[in-house]
C-alpha cells in the first residue's frame, strides 16, 4: 500500500533522512520508532510534501507521491496527524472536523463521517459545539485525530499521538489506531516515543538512529531483542 524507497533530506548542511527504505502494509500498524533528533518527525513530513527530499520517492496505493504538493498528497488519500495537537481553537469541535472534510476525495456522505468519528470518540459528540479551546489535551488529540478522518483517507500518518497524554488517555487512543487499521482498513505509520504501547499494536516496526534504518522486523521480533532495545529504543 505504502511504501519509501531511498528517502533522503535536509534542513539546510543538516541530514535529517539517508537513504530510508521501508513498507507499510494494508489495513495494518508499522510503527516508526528512535530516540530524539533520529529524524521521525522529518519522515513523516517529507512522505506528505511538508518537507522536500533530495533523493528517494514515495509509493501510496501505485502512485508516486514524491514532488505533488501537500495538497495532492491529501487529495490522494494520505492524511498526517502531527505532533502538537493542532486544532483551531476558535472553531467548535464540528467545524473543526467539517475543515478536514473540505479534502476529501468523494464529498457526499459527510454526516457518515463524522457519525463515525463521533463513533470512535464519544468525547467529541458530546462536546460537538463547544470551542476547540474547551477541550482537555486528551480530546485535542481526539479533534486532530478526527479531522484527519473527516478526510476519509486510505494512509494515517500519525506523529506521537501519546505525547502529555495520561496512561488511560494513551491506552484509549492505542485501541483506536488499532481498530482503524484492522476494522477502517487504513493503513497507519505511526511515530511514538511509547515504545510499548506502540509495539502493542504494531504489525511491524522500523527503528531510525540518526536518520538510518538500524531495523526493520516484525513487533515481536523487534520487542524480543533486547540488545537492540537498550542500544536504540532506552529500554
Amino acid at each position: 500500500m505504502l511504501t519509501v524507497e531511498g528517502l533522503s533530506a535536509s534542513y539546510g548542511a543538516v541530514q535529517a533522512l539517508r537513504d530510508v527504505s521501508f513498507s507499510a502494509a494494508a489495513r495494518s500498524v508499522t510503527a516508526v520508532l528512535g530516540a530524539n533528533g533520529a529524524g521521525k518527525t522529518t519522515l513523516l513530513r517529507a512522505m506528505t510534501s511538508l518537507v522536500r527530499p533530495t533523493s528517494g520517492r514515495v509509493v501510496f496505493d501505485g502512485k508516486q507521491m514524491t514532488g505533488l504538493a501537500v495538497e495532492q498528497v491529501v487529495r490522494h488519500g494520505m492524511a498526517h496527524v502531527p505532533e502538537g495537537r493542532g486544532v483551531l481553537i476558535d472553531l467548535t469541535v464540528e467545524e473543526n472536523l467539517r475543515l478536514g472534510a473540505l479534502a476529501r476525495r468523494r464529498p457526499r456522505d459527510l454526516r457518515r463521517s463524522l457519525d463515525r468519528v463521533y463513533e470512535l470518540f464519544p468525547a467529541l459528540r458530546e462536546r460537538r459545539r463547544r470551542a476547540a479551546s474547551t477541550l482537555s489535551g486528551g480530546e485535542r488529540q481526539m479533534l486532530a485525530i478526527g479531522r484527519a478522518l473527516a478526510a476519509e483517507p486510505k494512509a494515517l500518518l500519525l506523529d506521537e499521538p501519546s505525547l502529555g497524554l495520561a496512561p488511560i488517555v494513551v491506552a484509549q487512543v492505542m485501541e483506536v489506531v488499532r481498530g482503524l487499521a484492522e476494522e477502517d482498513g487504513i493503513t497507519v505509520v505511526l511515530v511514538e516515543q511509547n515504545v510499548r504501547s506502540a509495539l502493542s499494536i504494531a504489525a511491524r516496526a522500523v527503528v531510525l538512529n540518526l536518520g538510518r534504518v538500524v531495523a526493520d522486523a516484525e513487533s515481536g521480533e523487534l520487542a524480543g531483542d533486547e540488545q537492540l532495545r537498550h542500544h536504540y529504543l532506552g529500554y
